[in-house]
């Protein structure tokens, strides 16, 4: 009797070799794999383009005035077809501010990961916060309106949470980074340093709403200003 029918291996089949039939439910699973993968790029990506067509509106209008049906006929697509990839406007509205200030905090951290010096991360850190203040002004707008109305009920709370305690983390990274390359320590809390800036952030929306063409350059000029100030032992530096 040969070695291999006495291992148990059927005649013609070299040894590791997967049956027709296990092969077969291998492909086939793979096959499955790749069409649900395919669905749920196509369905993440109709949410994304719903979400991109809503945001004019949204921004346009804010939370409390704006209602789905009429977020859906300003956008072009119906009403339908957004009760079909979003539950509600909440998880619309949701879905869109998450979106968007995760694609921020990924700009601000490459700002801290990519500086060499103190003086970078402060001019960069100041021309950033100028630019989306200028750039994004309805987005962030929408953003502040969802964190009032999340005052006022549970709808946003945990939500809004999230989304804040990322900024606020984002925010440290920025100031200690900063820290580090001047060899000095934070004089202020986490929480104390984001409402710094964040104050900063929306008084300077504000006055861009209220026509103050010079809020952008104050916010520049005041974040470039601020950050050094932030510093134990720094005193008052040269802020010519």
């Amino acid at each position: 009797m040969s070695s291999r029918i006495s291992s148990g291996i059927p005649a013609g089949k070299a040894a590791g070799e997967q049956p027709v039939s296990a092969k077969s439910a291998v492909a086939e699973s793979s096959a499955a794999l790749r069409l649900e993968r395919r669905a749920v790029d196509k369905f993440s990506l109709r949410r994304a383009e719903l979400a991109a067509a809503a945001l004019a509106t949204l921004s346009e209008f804010g939370y409390a005035r704006t209602s789905l049906r009429e977020i859906a006929q300003k956008s072009g697509f119906s009403h339908g077809v957004f009760h079909y990839y979003f539950r509600d406007k909440v998880e619309l509205i949701t879905y869109c501010v998450r979106e968007y200030k995760s694609a921020c905090i990924a700009h601000y951290e490459e700002i801290a990961a990519n500086a060499s010096s103190a003086e970078q991360v402060r001019l960069a850190f100041a021309a950033a916060l100028a630019a989306s203040a200028r750039d994004d002004t309805a987005m962030h707008r929408l953003w502040y309106d969802l964190r009032n109305q999340s005052m006022f009920g549970n709808d946003f709370q945990a939500d809004v949470a999230e989304v804040d305690g990322s900024l606020e983390e984002m925010i440290w990274r920025i100031v200690t980074a900063y820290a580090e390359f001047s060899h000095a320590d934070v004089a202020l809390s986490r929480r104390a340093v984001y409402a710094v800036f964040d104050g900063m952030f929306q008084q300077t929306l504000l006055g861009i709403h209220t026509g103050n063409n010079d809020a952008v350059a104050a916010l520049q000029e005041g974040v470039w200003q601020v950050l050094p100030r932030l510093l134990v032992g720094f005193g008052s530096p040269d802020v010519d």
